[in-house]
């Protein structure tokens, strides 16, 4: 079998590796299809066949490289759920999302922090480190389900603001945390800089997009055409992002800042609908190497630990969001039903973890890392299935779309976000 890495032009390997990647994961989804689930599932299980650790198609050297292409992913995504946070809405919902999105993502956080503590007698920085970063919910499975499945109304709305929160409240939950390790390992080897740093960063990173996103609507929003819209907005969203990549911060936020100020500046819908059209074949991509990237033989280093952790947090997931629901006295279907839209983890959960690694000493560092992403890529292969059977359960969808549709009308009437009821 030809390897990529035998090749001697790096152009090539890259070029071949995307072409790979993107076949794998077009080919997935004819059998993730018959078997009705969702594509993104697919994509993930392409991505592990072409990986390393099963065929190596794709060299590791390659996916090493390409994590660029998740922070690209993560900024169109952020910026399209940017859309749904305009003031009339927020002030109609805002409460009850703020509600239910604490609940959801404390109740995971003291789950997973008390089965670390009690179940394995973990030492108590392990246990909350660990905790916090469980709060985390990665928006790009559960969103690329909604669109296949052409969802909309208030349970879409509800979820789509829900899981933009949630790595806020991570990022928060996280820095407290760590302080916390300061203050119990008292060797002081952690400067209080360094805890807040991310905290801070990530507050200057949501300004300047809330400044971009105006720029954006007084650059766009004239007379220009589709194609230079689109343009603008891409340089926008990648200036963004990469300013980001420098202080080592998730862009998620600051994209959605910038599409949540667009939005209420004026901007048009028809902008959001176009960065649409052009990102699937990005966000098949970023799924695809998530899947690669999964370090197989990880899984029996975390061993029952992270069994526990898998299931502990789904639970907890799903515990908070009911009770948030609860208290804020939404419908039944929402009750039962949101927490299984919220299983998915990746993204901002996987840099908490590298910054974990950081903070504990050797061996606990390195668990938490090991257990962060190793569970990451299985949350987002049954997170697409558990957001898929939330749609139907909750009666948002009724109907499976066949095969024979367009992509662009599996995506919704606007080939892209589910539009805001």
């Amino acid at each position: 079998m030809l390897h990529l890495d035998a090749l001697n032009s790096p152009a090539a390997e890259i070029i071949l590796s995307l072409s790979i990647m993107l076949l794998a994961g077009f080919l997935a989804t004819r059998l993730t299809q018959k078997l009705r689930l969702p594509n993104v599932t697919g994509y993930i299980l392409a991505g592990i066949a072409v990986g390393p650790y099963v065929l190596g198609l794709v060299p590791g050297s390659v996916i090493d490289g390409m994590d660029f292409v998740t922070d690209i992913a993560l900024a169109f995504i952020a910026f399209g759920v940017g859309r749904y946070f305009k003031l009339e809405k927020l002030k109609e919902t805002g409460a009850k999302v703020i509600v239910i999105t604490l609940l959801e993502a404390l109740a995971a956080f003291g789950a997973v922090t008390a089965a670390m503590l009690l179940v394995f007698r973990l030492p108590l920085p392990f246990c909350l480190l660990l905790g916090a970063i469980s709060s985390a919910t990665a928006p790009a499975s559960t969103i690329m389900t909604i669109r296949q499945y052409r969802a909309k109304g208030p349970f879409v709305n509800l979820i789509l603001q829900i899981v933009a929160l949630d790595d806020a409240v991570a990022l928060v939950a996280f820095s407290v945390c760590s302080a916390v390790v300061s203050a119990v390992d008292g060797a002081g080897a952690v400067r209080p800089m360094t805890l807040l740093a991310p905290l801070l960063w990530s507050a200057a990173a949501v300004l300047g997009g809330v400044l971009a996103g105006l720029l954006l609507h007084a650059l766009v929003d004239g007379s220009r055409s589709r194609e230079h819209r689109l343009v603008l907005v891409i340089a926008v969203l990648l200036a963004i992002t990469g300013l980001c990549a420098i202080v080592d911060i998730s862009p998620l936020l600051a994209c959605m800042a910038v599409g949540t100020a667009y939005i209420n500046a004026g901007g048009r819908k028809l902008t959001f609908e176009e960065v649409s059209d052009a990102t699937p074949p990005i966000l098949l991509i970023f799924f695809v190497l998530s899947g690669a990237q999964l370090q197989v033989p990880m899984l029996a280093t975390a061993g029952l630990i992270g069994v526990c952790y898998f299931f502990v947090r789904i639970l907890g997931k799903y515990l908070g969001a009911w009770a948030g629901c609860a208290v804020c006295r939404t419908q039944a279907p929402t009750r039962r039903w949101l927490g299984l839209a919220l299983v998915p983890q990746a993204g901002v959960s996987i840099g908490l973890a590298a910054l974990a690694e950081r903070i504990l000493p050797g061996p606990e560092g390195l668990m938490v890392s090991t257990i962060i992403l190793s569970s990451g890529v299985l949350y987002e292969m049954v997170g697409p299935a558990c957001a898929k059977a939330a749609l139907f359960l909750s009666g948002t969808v009724r109907k499976q779309p066949s095969e024979e549709e367009k992509p662009e009308e599996a995506a919704g009437e606007d080939s892209g976000y589910p539009k805001a009821s």
